[in-house]
């Protein structure tokens, strides 16, 4: 693990058992509570290793990129290879055959064959049609509650058939 700052002593331990993951939750909680640094130093220890754990994931992500992307060379490949077999077989007229190793075979798909609709749904009989119940277009309840609605002492829009909860508050480390 490649730490983008200096740890020492507590928080490196701390590192440590983040990384575990074999590392109960209740250990590690015991762990934070027992660092005795003032806030500000605690708290410059929490970024080092947030920030350490965050170039971690990005590591991870990357890797995983990579391994996606490798995948899906192999799933292309292998589509290819079938189609060229298939047109192999179709040219010589062979639909079937064993060798060997393997059978191979070239028959209808399984499961329900695909439907398409060639007229609008109001020139299908009822009888084949859904009915669908009503939906909400929040994004407009969301700017009539902006306009309209009455703030609560809690930062919550209101009105009398809905609400805007209070925004969400979250910790930023820059």
């Amino acid at each position: 693990m490649a730490n983008i700052y200096e740890l020492t002593g507590q928080f490196l331990q701390l590192l440590d058992m983040l990384e575990d993951e074999e590392v109960d939750e209740q250990v590690i909680m015991d762990t934070l509570e027992s660092v005795e640094y003032e806030i500000e130093d605690k708290a410059d220890g929490y970024a080092k290793i947030i920030k350490a754990l965050e170039a971690d994931v990005d590591g991870i992500q990357k890797e995983n990129d990579r391994l996606t992307s490798r995948k899906k060379t192999y799933e292309n490949r292998i589509k290819w290879l079938k189609q060229n077999l298939e047109m192999c077989m179709r040219a010589t007229g062979k639909k079937k055959f064993t060798t060997d190793l393997f059978s191979f075979n070239i028959q209808k798909n399984g499961g329900k064959r695909k439907l398409t609709i060639d007229v609008d749904v109001e020139n299908i009989p009822e009888e084949y049609r859904i009915k669908q119940q009503d939906a909400v277009n929040g994004d407009k309840l969301r700017e009539y509650l902006k306009e309209n609605g009455l703030e609560g002492q809690d930062g919550s829009l209101n009105c009398e058939w809905c609400h805007l909860e209070p925004q969400g508050e979250s910790l930023r480390i820059r």
